[in-house]
């Protein structure tokens, strides 16, 4: 529909060329009497060349407008209403009021004249709309399609900063643990804690032997044997029959 635009702004130029250039010419009767339009020539003369400058003026801006996309809409529309409102206004005086007294050739003239530029007005300001609306359209699309792109990549950054955080590639050892594990790492014992006598053991708290890594009692300090069943002596350190009533015990 722009193209269109575009060539009725061309005919509109032309059409307002041809007016400035013939009022430019107010000054040589011949010419107006010529083309029998002596009834409507300006007086006095530089009323007529100043209109015929204002005329050359839209043309200008017309054609400009017709290879300036950014001016098409609204040249076309202006022109147009300048257009019509002259074509009412021909209509008006020259077939209506008879005022001035033209001749039959200027009468047809005159009714051709205010019709073209009637119809020409009115489809310039109803295409400048169109053209303008889906400006606007388009206008509002490219802004929602940006706005939409915006928060797609803003959802792609906070997805990926989720996805390289460390707390999101751990889970979980087991309930109650409060402790995360990278599942890609293999499990480790718990880590066992340094003492000054030995090492403690995670579980129980009590003290290791480090060359041997069984139990010592903490009162004698002697190395706890690891045994199915039974006790231990804590003098001696070694295991107590349990079917042998005193064996295994110091002698008092």
């Amino acid at each position: 529909m722009k193209p269109l635009l575009r060539v009725v702004l061309v005919v509109n130029a032309l059409i307002f060329v041809a007016f400035g250039v013939l009022f430019l010419l107010t000054p040589w009767p011949g010419l107006y009497g010529a083309l029998q339009l002596d009834s409507i020539r300006v007086q006095p003369a530089f009323a007529g060349q100043l209109l015929g400058i204002a005329l050359v003026g839209l043309a200008w801006l017309a054609f400009h407008a017709a290879v300036d996309g950014a001016l098409t809409a609204r040249a076309a529309r202006v022109s147009g209403h300048v257009e019509w409102l002259s074509g009412v206004v021909v209509l008006v005086w020259l077939l209506g009021l008879k005022t001035p007294q033209v001749d039959g050739f200027g009468q047809v003239s005159a009714a051709v004249v205010g019709i073209v530029l009637l119809v020409l007005g009115l489809g310039s300001v109803r295409l400048s709309s169109a053209v303008r609306r889906r400006e606007r359209a388009a206008q509002a699309g490219a802004v929602s399609a940006q706005r939409a792109e915006k928060k797609a990549a803003q959802k792609r950054e906070d997805a990926r900063a989720t996805s390289t955080s460390p707390l999101s590639r751990s889970q979980p050892v087991g309930a109650g643990s409060g402790r995360s594990l990278d599942p890609a790492s293999p499990i480790s014992p718990p880590a066992v804690r340094a003492h000054p006598d030995g090492a403690v053991d995670p579980v129980t708290g009590g003290t290791l032997d480090p060359a041997t890594g069984h139990a010592v009692d903490p009162i004698t300090g002697r190395r706890i044997e690891p045994v199915i069943s039974g006790e231990i002596d804590p003098a001696t350190g070694r295991r107590v029959d349990p079917l042998v009533p005193g064996a295994g015990r110091a002698p008092r």
